[in-house]
């Protein structure tokens, strides 16, 4: 039964890697072993194709066939990133992995898109061609897409498309942003629900702001998961406490362009992915950043992921 994606989705949405193998080829096998590693650490949803995933390395029909196989194993929402640079493509694929039961999609704006009425008309665009049957996730990630949007400009993409069910929220810093938005909703703005990408660095401040929770690729999404779970029961101390355990290695892996490199290398090492090839072009560790990365896992570990 397709899950959607709902405007009270809380919890952990991981983004998932693409496993692939050695050559490049997608390694199938290591979709289901990852998808059940995820499902073990507790998370409630799965985000696929996403910047993590790769997808601008894949085809069409290779991205309808991993989210196929992801909707299949795990029995739970899967939002897939369709970003693209024209509207014909995005709607191809939207229909398609909405018809092979996704439960929404994300959608980044372009780098073109620079004033406030542009963002917005991007949006209502997408919108048009997608359908607007569509559960979406807007995309704010400045950092990686130039694109800089307001908290107004955000209030008037959700008034002006009641399918808009999410924020991933990536802005950096932009805890004053959740604040205002929330601020927003108690006022009367249609609820959405907020989740939270970076890497997790921020994620402890971003859920007592009132994020619902995590939408991000950390090797130890466990420790996303507990995290939310520990603020929402009112546990501060605990949550914060868990969390800078994890932070020097969290850190580590949000480096900008290395980042899914180690990241994929923990997935690799935990079991969750048979190799932690990239398709090409891609960065390979040198031996002194594996040392670096076995020393912050071998920290970790000796004092409990959880």
């Amino acid at each position: 039964m397709q899950r959607m994606l709902e405007p009270n989705a809380s919890g952990v949405y991981v983004i998932a890697a693409t496993p692939f193998h050695d050559d490049g080829a997608i390694d199938t096998a290591s979709i289901d072993r990852m998808v059940d590693f995820y499902l073990g650490c507790g998370v409630t949803g799965i985000t696929v194709l996403g910047m993590m995933g790769e997808a601008p390395k894949l085809t069409h029909a290779e991205s309808l066939a991993i989210t196929r196989q992801v909707v299949q194993r795990a029995g739970l929402p899967v939002v897939v990133g369709v970003s693209a640079p024209g509207f014909a493509a995005m709607a191809a694929l939207t229909k398609d992995v909405m018809d092979a039961g996704a439960g929404g999609v994300m959608i980044a704006p372009p780098s073109t898109a620079k004033t406030d009425d542009q963002i917005v008309s991007y949006y209502a665009n997408a919108v048009e061609a997608i359908g607007s049957d569509v559960p979406f996730a807007i995309q704010d990630y400045p950092l990686s897409t130039g694109v800089v949007m307001s908290p107004g400009v955000i209030r008037r993409i959700i008034e002006q498309n009641p399918s808009c069910a999410l924020l991933k929220h990536e802005d950096w810093p932009g805890l004053e942003k959740i604040t205002t938005l929330r601020g927003f909703m108690r006022e009367g703005l249609r609820h959405v629900s907020i989740l939270c990408g970076n890497g997790g660095v921020f994620l402890t401040h971003e859920v007592e702001r009132g994020a619902d929770g995590a939408n991000t690729g950390y090797a130890y999404p466990e420790m996303l998961v507990e995290v939310v779970k520990r603020i929402k029961a009112g546990d501060r101390a605990g949550a914060h406490d868990l969390f800078d355990r994890h932070l020097p290695l969290l850190r580590y892996e949000q480096q900008p362009g290395l980042g899914l490199a180690v990241r994929k290398y923990i997935l690799k090492r935990r079991g969750a992915i048979a190799s932690d090839a990239q398709r090409k072009p891609a960065i390979k560790l040198s031996k002194e950043t594996v040392a670096d990365v076995e020393f912050l896992i071998s920290r970790l570990e000796a004092r409990g992921v959880l």
